[in-house]
């Protein structure tokens, strides 16, 4: 494929994953550099890394899956990127999404383009979904999807200062990107369970209650000083 491009994987205590789900990248999109992220994992997943002969970055405090990504950003932005690929660790992703997700990127012109998989949704999250459209206006099915590509406008912009007190990479990147006139399109595509481990949003209802008050007050806030602007 014409043009650079890598994939930026946050990992955290992925040690049962990492290992082939870097393969599979490797074989499906040999063409992708791979940057993956240990954000500070306690377990075997740096021992993993470090014999993959890829590219790594060791984080040395925990900064969760939007710092560990922004991190990512910030070495892509160095490298001057084309497009960036974000994905998960955990084996929802699957390497073969990532040709026709760069491809719909390509045809389309879209600056980001979001994989959206909404059979996946529990009622917890369809919940969640439904309120943040509502709230927000944005015109995205899959919200909390992290399989992303960015073009290099785009990731440059998230990799900034502004977009350092996301705690997810999902209503609030999207706001930011809508915003400063970045283009969202959105592919539909398959997803599988994750291997190991639960979602950090939707493990349980209390981590859900915390998420939506969190991300509620987010976007009231920003949608204000919008507003506030505007007049």
């Amino acid at each position: 494929m014409p043009g650079t491009g890598a994939v930026i994987i946050p990992a955290y205590n992925e040690e049962t994953t990492i290992s082939s789900l870097l393969g599979e990248i490797r074989e499906q999109s040999p063409e992708l550099d791979i940057i993956v992220v240990n954000d500070a994992s306690t377990d075997s997943t740096m021992a993993v890394l470090s014999e993959s002969h890829l590219d790594y970055i060791d984080l040395p405090l925990n900064l969760g899956a939007w710092g560990a990504i922004q991190a990512g950003m910030r070495l892509a932005q160095t490298r001057d990127y084309d497009f960036i690929v974000t994905m998960d660790a955990d084996g929802q992703h699957l390497p073969q999404t990532l040709a026709p997700m760069i491809e719909c990127h390509r045809s389309t012109g879209s600056d980001v383009v979001v994989g959206a998989c909404t059979a996946r949704g529990s009622r917890s999250r369809k919940v969640a979904w439904s309120w943040f459209r509502r709230i927000t206006g944005l015109k995205v099915e899959d919200l909390t999807s992290g399989l992303r590509v960015y073009n290099r406008p785009a990731y440059k912009a998230l990799a900034g200062r502004s977009a350092t007190t996301f705690e997810y990479q999902d209503v609030g990147v999207l706001m930011m990107l809508r915003e400063n006139g970045f283009s969202i399109h959105e592919l539909d595509i398959e997803m599988k369970d994750r291997e190991v481990g639960s979602s950090h949003i939707f493990r349980s209802w209390m981590s859900v209650i915390y998420y939506m008050v969190h991300t509620t007050v987010m976007c009231f806030s920003k949608i204000g000083r919008r507003h506030r602007a505007a007049v």
